[in-house]
């Protein structure tokens, strides 16, 4: 499954959180893998705070355990961590999918 992670930190913890991230990729467990990854230049959203950082990756994990696996060791480090599951629908043929969805 297909998840959107979002990773604030303040700038003073990207220390911190950077090595976690490096260290978790490298050596990343089996059942969870990085498809894309970016940094918000400016504020994503109402309510960020200044001088905070926002990661958004794009992540495929085949369990929740896998997700926990990448999510806690961000959080220990100091980051606040939301992954949203997100469905896949191609340009055209979104009513298809759609219409299977709902059964």
């Amino acid at each position: 499954m297909k998840f959107l992670n979002f990773c604030m930190f303040d700038v003073a913890k990207g220390v911190d959180v950077s090595q976690a991230t490096d260290k978790f990729w490298a050596s990343r467990p089996p059942g969870v893998k990085m498809l894309a990854d970016y940094v918000c230049e400016g504020l994503p959203f109402p309510g960020a705070l200044p001088n905070t950082m926002v990661g958004i990756s794009i992540i495929e994990a085949e369990s929740n355990e896998a997700l926990a696996a990448l999510s806690y060791p961000l959080m220990l480090a100091g980051a606040s961590v939301w992954n949203v599951p997100v469905l896949e629908m191609p340009e055209a043929g979104a009513a298809e999918v759609e219409k299977k969805a709902r059964g």
